[in-house]
């Protein structure tokens, strides 16, 4: 598995963690290229079937960025997301999938280097458990 390179769809806020992300790139910091972005108007937008279909389509990780709580252009989108997220990573192991591949954070537009460790942890953390499965969350199945 030595060779073995995340794909990771990366769903971001327009207006706080898509800025943050767009101040790396004039900022020249670098992470690893592996995530796909996709740039929603607010974190709450992503529908869980979004997710979903990332994950049946052979993504090994899927990563929300947002506004912090509180913070939000849309006033309570953040808090939906938080929730939605909770129980989608509850539905993921259920699935066999490890919840640890469905990653939200809070990060502003001024926050860019946060953005780019956030991104290099969760590509390490996505190389570590290795390709998605189908049983990757479940040790003993009967």
């Amino acid at each position: 598995m030595s060779n073995f390179e995340p794909k990771i769809v990366c769903f971001l806020c327009k207006w706080c963690t898509y800025s943050g992300a767009d101040l790396d790139g004039t900022s020249r910091l670098k992470y690893p290229p592996n995530g796909v972005v996709i740039k929603t108007m607010c974190s709450s937008r992503i529908d869980p079937e979004h997710i979903l279909y990332a994950f049946q389509q052979g993504t090994d990780g899927v990563f929300i960025g947002g506004c912090h709580p509180g913070d939000c252009h849309y006033q309570t989108g953040n808090y939906k997301t938080q929730r939605r997220v909770l129980l989608l990573q509850k539905l993921l192991q259920q699935m066999g999938i490890n919840f640890e591949r469905l990653q939200l954070e809070w990060i502003s537009a001024s926050e860019g280097k946060k953005y780019a460790n956030k991104i290099i942890e969760f590509t390490d953390k996505i190389r570590e458990l290795g390709p998605v499965s189908r049983m990757d969350g479940k040790e003993d199945i009967e």
